[in-house]
């Protein structure tokens, strides 16, 4: 199995720390795995991308052109992404700040406000987990007992406190669907 992810959104939206989780829970899955992060010059703010592929078998090349799955957390990068999805891949779409439908009939779409319910819950800032969650419950593209021990590899020592908030944010993620 070779999953090809793509991440996007913003900066500070924490695109680059979801596909380094994905990448540390594939690593403790002893799986083959690439991590590229791809991001303007603005640190917060401007652009920025993360291809992530999972694989049972070693991975030529980092770059996702055709993800299996995209992870859209905002307008510009699903008008961007898209049409790269491949046919019966899955689009995970924040739809607090996604304005518009996913115009593809031959892929599976998940609309999650996952940025509403970060807000509503309390866990400003960590949407991204919460579509993660969703992901994760959907596409099996990990397991999820891993959590845990890659959450505990990607949080800092300086914010070990956060740690088992985006644990809780993934598990919103779930309960969401």
């Amino acid at each position: 199995m070779t999953k090809n992810i793509l991440i996007a959104g913003f900066g500070g939206q924490g695109v680059l720390f979801t596909g380094k989780f994905l990448a540390y829970a594939a690593l403790l899955e002893d799986r083959q795995l690439s991590w590229l992060p791809s991001y303007g010059p603005e640190m917060r703010g401007g652009t920025c991308n993360c291809s992530v592929i999972i694989s049972d078998e070693p991975v030529g090349s980092p770059i996702v052109t055709e993800p299996d799955i995209l992870i859209a957390m905002n307008r510009p990068s699903l008008d961007k992404f898209e049409p790269a999805v491949v046919p019966g891949g899955e689009i995970y779409v924040d739809s607090s700040l996604v304005d518009r439908k996913v115009e593809r009939k031959d892929v599976t779409v998940h609309y999650v406000p996952s940025t509403a319910l970060s807000t509503e819950r309390g866990f400003d800032g960590i949407a991204n987990m919460i579509l993660l969650g969703s992901v994760i419950e959907h596409s099996a593209v990990i397991d999820k007992k891993d959590i845990p021990a890659a959450m505990a590899k990607v949080v800092s020592a300086k914010h070990k406190d956060l740690y088992e908030f985006n644990i809780k944010a993934i598990e919103l993620g779930y309960e969401f669907g």
